[in-house]
């Protein structure tokens, strides 16, 4: 058994659902997020995060096991059958091996039991419906908290089910429509305005508890020697931002707050980082050693304040979410190359996307067919808007990435290159079943 580093961190690791980058530390300045831009005023944020995959299960499913969904295996939604492969070792059972004592509080997505994902404690059955109750039953578990030397380090996971769709006013009061903040890849009409809206009410209150959230975390656990991680698992339910490969369908929020023993001043980080990058850092700052199988890197260095490489490319990807929809991506600072696997529209809009007040404005250019291949110049096209591939200037740069997908895709196994993995099998009352009685002897005389 490796020996507990002594000066192992408590970590605390927040995610909601759905927020892409939707916040006013990222420049959306009338997105109503107080606490977390405060919060942000201490931390390191990165500016360019994404996640390894555009949807729910296959996104957390990655955070937690540094592997892409393909080798985890979970490469659709965890309601849909999607579940890991066996032998997978997800964060919490990595970190138990370093001394570490695991809690879960409130939403997971990975399995449909969460008592199976290896944390020592499951409150709320992975699964409590509200920001507020999320937050209330993590301030009771942080509150009979013993001190610090008489435990292990905690490592503590809470999970938010906003800002998932749907956004109703009964729940969530909107904000005007008239002052949201639009971005370039949704059209701005009264249509969209009317959906950012309700967003921005369900973005209020899940800030609203971050704030009750992350004061208990300082008033419960030394900052001195705790790390506060806040992100999100992809982009916002939004067309041309979830479940596409595109910058606001894998772009996240990742706020990182030290202990305040690194002396880690705050910053921001350009450089192009994944989720695959949040289980070597946490297997290094509890002083476990680097694990080979994992695809990401330890985030440490930019942590304190070094390292870094802007020349860096991460990979994502999508198969199944509604359906079939295979798509993989090669992204860098400068660029993002999209391969889709199968013919269909531009965006596969899901339901709740379908039936969204956004896409009563948006007409119908979405369902024309989609190319082969994209290439985005993001030095130009942020918002990466304008298709380049097949552009002579562009043959060598479309040619590199692509050369740089299939390598990945080599190594990883990605079963994409034989057609993709088929639908997981329907669950059976046999899996997982108690073992029956044993037969009743009807021969033994009967009771007194």
């Amino acid at each position: 058994m490796p020996e507990q580093k002594a000066d192992a961190p408590d970590v605390v690791l927040i995610h909601c659902h759905d927020l892409g980058r939707w916040l006013s530390v990222y420049g959306m300045s009338h997105v109503p997020s107080p606490h977390l831009a405060t919060f942000a005023e201490n931390a390191v944020v990165f500016d360019n995060a994404h996640a390894s995959a555009p949807l729910c299960s296959p996104a957390r499913a990655a955070l937690f096991t540094g592997l892409s969904p393909h080798c985890n295996g979970v490469e659709g939604l965890a309601h849909h059958g999607w579940r890991y492969r066996h032998g997978i070792v997800t964060a919490p059972e990595r970190l138990r091996s370093l001394g570490y004592h695991s809690v879960l509080i409130g939403l997971q997505h990975e399995h449909t039991d969460p008592t199976v994902l290896g944390f020592d404690e499951v409150d709320g059955l992975g699964f409590l419906p509200r920001a507020h109750q999320v937050v209330d039953a993590a301030g009771d578990r942080l509150r009979a908290c013993p001190a610090r030397s008489d435990r292990k380090p905690l490592f503590l996971t809470v999970g938010i089910w906003e800002v998932h769709r749907p956004w109703p006013a009964e729940d969530y009061t909107p904000a005007d429509p008239a002052t949201v903040d639009v971005p370039d890849f949704l059209p701005d009409n009264e249509h969209t305005r009317e959906d950012i809206a309700a967003f921005y009410g369900s973005i209020r209150q899940l800030d609203d508890a971050m704030g009750a959230l992350l004061r208990t975390i300082d008033e419960t656990l030394d900052p001195e020697t705790t790390m506060v991680i806040f992100t999100t698992d992809h982009g916002a339910a939004f067309p041309r931002a979830k479940s596409t490969l595109y910058d606001a369908g894998t772009g996240v929020t990742l706020l990182v707050r030290p202990p305040r023993s690194w002396s880690a001043p705050p910053r921001r980080v350009t450089d192009v980082v994944s989720h695959l990058d949040l289980m070597p850092t946490l297997l290094d700052v509890a002083g476990g050693s680097p694990a080979e199988e994992l695809e990401g890197a330890s985030l440490v260095p930019l942590l304190r304040g070094s390292g870094g490489d802007s020349e860096r490319v991460i990979f994502s990807a999508k198969t199944y979410h509604d359906g079939f929809d295979p798509m993989r991506a090669a992204r860098s600072r400068e660029f993002t190359y999209v391969r889709n696997f199968r013919p269909g529209p531009l965006l596969t809009l899901s339901l709740d996307l379908e039936h969204s007040p956004t896409r009563r404005g948006m007409g119908d250019a979405h369902l024309a067919p989609r190319p082969e291949e994209e290439l985005y110049d993001r030095r130009k096209d942020p918002d990466e808007l304008v298709n380049v591939a097949g552009h002579p200037a562009y043959a060598e740069v479309t040619a590199r990435y692509a050369r740089l997908l299939d390598q990945w895709m080599v190594q990883t196994g990605d079963p994409i290159l034989a057609g993709g993995s088929p639908p997981p099998g329907p669950r059976s009352r046999e899996v997982d079943a108690l073992p029956p009685l044993p037969h009743l002897d009807h021969t033994a005389p009967p009771r007194p």
